[in-house]
């Protein structure tokens, strides 16, 4: 018999007016996510709740039949945001991340766009199962392939991908076989930068209940001065 335990936590911070993190929390439908509205823009909330609603229905709609497109569900996605932002912002658009996954058939399948982050933790050791796509990361992968790529500095961790650009979004596409007491975290940039992955991993070892867990992780990163939203998603597998 399957059992999952799952829960969901989001802060403001303490320097933001707003909160533009959304998450994507469903446990009968073991759906799992995150969204961050990109910031420097307008309309980020709106992006980011745009976002979880449409992937959320789309999920809905697909449920039960077969095989889920997850990448035609991002796409679609983003048609709908790119829509919201030539009325809320038609010079310069509205962004998201979007990082999210739903169980099926003993997988987690993941979909991830921009520089949110999903972790699992199992048997003690946290790997960190999406890459962000932001400029110096791309850079990275490019100078592997051999190319001489620079960047100015400032910019380095500003999102190469998002939902919400006009040009469809490649999207990652990570399906990960689930095994028991895997743990699996998604969270927003506002825990990432405040949080080491050492840190995350001691607090998933340390913490049984998820939402325990999220507290001690989402309280950490605004104790440290909060200088952006901080939400994560938690889900742990009981047993298969």
């Amino acid at each position: 018999m399957r059992s999952f335990r799952a829960a969901a936590l989001t802060d403001i911070g303490r320097v933001r007016k707003n909160n533009e993190d959304r998450y994507l929390f469903d446990e009968k439908s073991l759906w799992f996510g995150v969204a961050d509205g990109v910031g420097g823009l307008p309309g980020g909330a709106e992006a980011a709740q745009l976002t979880i609603d449409q992937i959320a229905g789309l999920l809905q709609t697909h449920s039960g039949n077969g095989q889920i497109d997850l990448t035609a569900i991002v796409h679609a996605t983003n048609r709908a945001v790119v829509r919201l932002g030539q009325d809320l912002s038609p010079g310069t658009g509205i962004g998201t991340t979007l990082t999210f996954g739903l169980v099926r058939d003993g997988m987690l399948h993941l979909a991830h766009v921009g520089d949110s982050r999903c972790y699992l933790l199992r048997q003690g050791q946290i790997v960190r199962l999406t890459e962000d796509h932001s400029v110096e990361n791309e850079a990275r992968l490019r100078r592997a392939r051999g190319e001489i790529v620079y960047y100015h500095e400032g910019n380095r961790n500003a999102l190469t991908r998002c939902i919400g650009q006009p040009t469809p979004p490649e999207v990652d596409l990570i399906p990960q076989a689930l095994a028991a007491a895997d743990r699996y975290l998604f969270c927003t940039d506002g825990v990432t930068r405040m949080v080491s992955d050492a840190e995350l991993a001691g607090m998933l070892v340390r913490f049984d209940d998820p939402k325990a867990a999220l507290e001690e992780i989402v309280g950490l990163a605004v104790r440290r001065g909060g200088p952006d939203n901080a939400t994560a998603v938690l889900c742990v597998v009981d047993a298969l």
